[in-house]
């Protein structure tokens, strides 16, 4: 199971009109410690940044899973209650979760969201839908 950490830098962005402007990212990496997430999120970005930026914050997050679509360039956030019935009481149990959906937009991110759910076994209610500032998401590298 995967550790989700938010991670976000600051770095001055150069702007169309040459202007550079302060800004703030955020991104969802995989990593087993603080310490990993910093130093991945520094090796991923540097690529793409000139000049100097720093990680103004690191933590882990409560993300369960994450709902991949290529075609998006959005991340939405899905709380879900999953449904269960206690045996005892016969009373019915939510367990709130949170999946973090890759869309173009907010009817495409529930349509995606159903997709990840379909054949699920246990019962279900969308909570809420929300879009993220998320510019990206980072999956473990595996080594070979």
């Amino acid at each position: 199971m995967a550790t989700w950490f938010e991670c976000k830098i600051s770095y001055d962005k150069t702007q169309d009109n040459g202007s550079a402007r302060h800004v703030s990212e955020v991104y969802i990496i995989d990593a087993l410690s603080f310490t990993e997430a910093e130093a991945r999120i520094i090796e991923e970005r540097r690529p793409f940044i000139s000049g100097d930026f720093s990680v103004s914050a690191v933590k882990r997050t409560k993300i369960a899973e994450i709902s991949w679509n290529e075609g998006g360039d959005k991340w939405y956030m899905v709380k879900v209650g999953f449904i269960t019935v206690d045996e005892k009481s016969g009373l019915e149990k939510r367990t709130a979760s949170l999946t973090l959906v890759q869309a173009t937009d907010f009817k495409d991110a529930v349509a995606n969201f159903e997709a990840f759910m379909k054949g699920s076994l246990g019962d279900y209610d969308i909570i809420s839908i929300a879009e993220t500032p998320v510019m990206d998401v980072y999956k473990m590298k595996v080594v070979d």
